[in-house]
């Protein structure tokens, strides 16, 4: 084993962690379910920020959004910082420093004028179709498709500011004039390349999906029978003794109306879009089985967050820290160190792929990163001073702003509204999150110590809302 291994990411967008889970729904996922037979799977895995470019950009630089300053997300004109500030250092910028040779692939949106090469990547493919002369707009074109002149069918939309905006629908277009498809065509190009180099490589392939809308072609979007998926168990939502904003949030995407027969025809698109991006992850993986690189290569999969797609009646993400946003899926490969099949149950964040990355390439990883480099984790060799708490933030969106963190410990979750009542449910009674215990007398203790949990978290990392919520949590333990 050298002390530079090649490194293979795949990150998809809005992946539940549940629909590729032993345990989860019936989704047919055979790639991702092969990695975690053969690497390890994390069962505990937790963006730190239920949003993409905020989560991108934790990804890239190992810190919380709080310490990168990205709080929402760049393309939105209200957007805190467009870009990501240059003197935050990132993990391709070090690899490439290293020698790595860098290449991506996909969705970036981590600045609105920064690019993949500002960062130590080469881009090889973008998310868009407008290149006149070259990738995915000719590729569509030469399957046939024109990329302006495609007409969905069985669409589904909410109302959303006023217009209809596209939640799922089917693509009359081949699979092969896919951005999906396109993207692992590009990725099994990129290996291809690599197995014939000689310098150590990393590749990021960004699959823009399942993101919202749900577009998917055959035979994926007729897989799922609406009419077979059962209903999310949190779907009986109430909203009873949760803070206003989450039914508040329901009006404001559209969503409101949606009855189980209109979700379950979404979610069966979005079943299948999960299963159309493992078939290409599984090109990717039997590419490099044909080459020769599985023996050589770390293979990481896992999501920037997740997606409600109906759960407690919610679409798409915002200012509620369920789990099925939150809690996403993570599997490393790493023949000869990591054993394969084990779960490992450790808190982890998406945030500390930013020092495992810089360990597996041999390189130090900067000092004031908030991530742990995961190899310990995947050799089983778990530190004894190991996270035993998880804490994830949000700081609004297009919805507003809206500050929240949250803490996970054990089977509790506390979820602290700074404008709102507080959140808390304990996932081994209630695991669709419906009871919201924070006035419960019997959890008074919990309650207690997870605010003051969060107290020193925030200390310890310079949450920048830490002094004045730090007041508030001392107020109000005081009183109770």
């Amino acid at each position: 084993m050298t002390d530079r291994r090649d490194i293979l990411l795949l990150l998809t967008d809005q992946e539940r962690y549940d629909v590729s889970a032993p345990d989860g729904p019936a989704v047919d996922t055979p790639a991702m379910d092969r990695l975690a037979r053969e690497g390890v799977r994390f069962e505990d895995a937790y963006t730190p920020i239920g949003i993409c470019s905020s989560a991108r950009a934790s990804l890239l630089t190992g810190l919380y959004p709080h310490n990168h300053g990205m709080l929402n997300n760049c393309h939105e004109p209200d957007a805190i910082r467009p870009n990501l500030p240059e003197d935050h250092v990132t993990f391709g910028e070090l690899l490439a420093d290293a020698g790595y040779a860098n290449s991506y692939a996909g969705k970036w949106h981590v600045g609105r004028d920064q690019r993949p090469e500002d960062f130590g990547f080469e881009t090889l493919a973008r998310e868009d179709t407008t290149e006149a002369d070259g990738g995915f707009a000719a590729h569509q074109r030469a399957h046939g498709v024109d990329p302006d002149g495609i007409e969905l069918e069985d669409e589904i939309y909410a109302e959303y500011a006023g217009e209809d905006l596209l939640v799922s629908a089917t693509t009359p277009v081949p699979k092969e004039a896919t951005l999906t498809y396109y993207l692992a065509e590009v990725t099994v190009d990129r290996l291809e390349s690599a197995a014939s180099g000689d310098e150590p490589f990393f590749h990021r392939t960004d699959f823009p999906g399942p993101h919202h809308p749900y577009v998917v072609p055959e035979p994926y979007a007729s897989m799922y029978d609406p009419d077979e998926i059962p209903r999310w168990g949190n779907y009986a939502e109430t909203f009873d003794g949760k803070p206003y904003v989450h039914e508040q949030h329901l009006a404001y995407r559209g969503v409101e109306g949606f009855d189980w027969e209109t979700w379950a025809r979404a979610i069966s698109h979005y079943f299948g879009f999960v299963t159309f991006i493992d078939e290409q992850i599984g090109r990717v993986l039997d590419a490099m089985d044909r080459l020769g690189l599985d023996e050589d290569t770390v293979v990481v999969h896992s999501a920037d967050h997740g997606d409600f797609t109906g759960s407690h009646r919610q679409f798409n993400k915002g200012p509620l820290m369920y789990e099925e946003v939150y809690h996403i899926p993570l599997v490393v490969r790493w023949p000869d160190a990591a054993d394969a099949g084990r779960t490992v149950e450790e808190f982890v964040g998406l945030h500390d792929l930013m020092p495992t990355f810089c360990a597996l390439a041999g390189v130090d990883s900067p000092s004031s990163v908030d991530g742990r480099s995961l190899v310990p984790l995947l050799t089983g060799d778990a530190p004894d001073d190991w996270r035993e708490r998880l804490v994830a933030e949000y700081h609004g969106e297009e919805f507003g702003l809206y500050s929240q963190r949250m803490v996970r410990a054990g089977d509790y979750k506390l979820v602290y509204n700074a404008f709102d009542t507080d959140e808390l449910y304990d996932l081994a009674e209630d695991p669709h999150e419906l009871r919201n215990l924070v006035d419960h007398p019997d959890y008074r203790e919990v309650y207690r110590e997870l605010r003051s949990e969060l107290g020193e978290w925030m200390d310890r990392t310079d949450d920048p809302i830490g002094p004045w919520t730090r007041r508030v949590l001392d107020k109000s333990a005081d009183s109770q």
